[in-house]
């Protein structure tokens, strides 16, 4: 097993060797041509971001400044939105689902260090990260490795999230915990707003 395989595999291992290298150089050039587009280059960021990811939907947008490490292992859905200054390191399989939003400043991180020091010094190592459909991500949130995130879920501004967060729920905080479920009463409320709003913007 190389150290690139070993890595994918949530392994210790070391980031050299020729393969991650060269999937290290492939990312920094790739984000650094979409970071340098224009606003009138809106084809040509496209083509970067789906050049960049393993997979990705027909319809994505991220607002230049964004980082990741390799590219190659995220995998985003259909309607992936990610605002100002998402950084993404994606040592291990980042996987992201349809409809997910992203605020400015958020951060995926999959990879991670051994506690101990003297092992720390030699070796890496990594863990998954997973993300559901239609999923808001507020401003300035980290979602550390390992974590599992589910459907429908809203997470804080400023949240850490260091665990597993189930469907259907708001959660926030350092260590971001859940707030409560996501009701009916919710989804009622958000459409009669929506209905308002189509009644006024169609009259005027």
């Amino acid at each position: 097993m190389n150290q690139k395989a070993r890595m994918l595999a949530g392994k210790l291992y070391v980031a050299q060797g020729p393969e991650l290298k060269a999937d290290c150089h492939r990312s920094r050039r790739l984000t650094r041509l979409f970071n340098a587009t224009t606003e009138e280059q809106q084809e040509e960021r496209l083509a970067l971001l789906k050049e960049l990811f393993a997979a990705t939907g027909e319809r994505l947008y991220i607002e230049p400044p964004f980082r990741c490490d390799y590219g190659g292992n995220i995998q985003v859905g259909e309607g992936f939105y990610a605002n100002f200054d998402c950084i993404i390191l994606d040592v291990c399989r980042v996987r992201i689902g349809e409809r997910v939003l992203f605020g400015p400043r958020v951060c995926v991180y999959t990879a991670s260090h051994p506690i101990d020091a003297g092992v720390r010094a030699e070796l890496e190592c990594g863990r998954p990260v997973s993300i559901g459909d239609d999923v808001w991500v507020g401003g300035n949130t980290v979602i550390n490795p390992g974590v599992r995130i589910g459907n429908r879920v809203v997470i804080g501004s400023g949240s850490v999230v260091t665990k597993d967060i189930p469907d259907d729920v708001v959660a926030a905080g350092n260590p971001c915990r859940i707030i409560r479920p996501i009701t009916e009463e919710d989804r009622q409320y958000w459409q009669q707003l929506r209905e308002e709003y189509r009644a006024e913007t169609e009259e005027a």
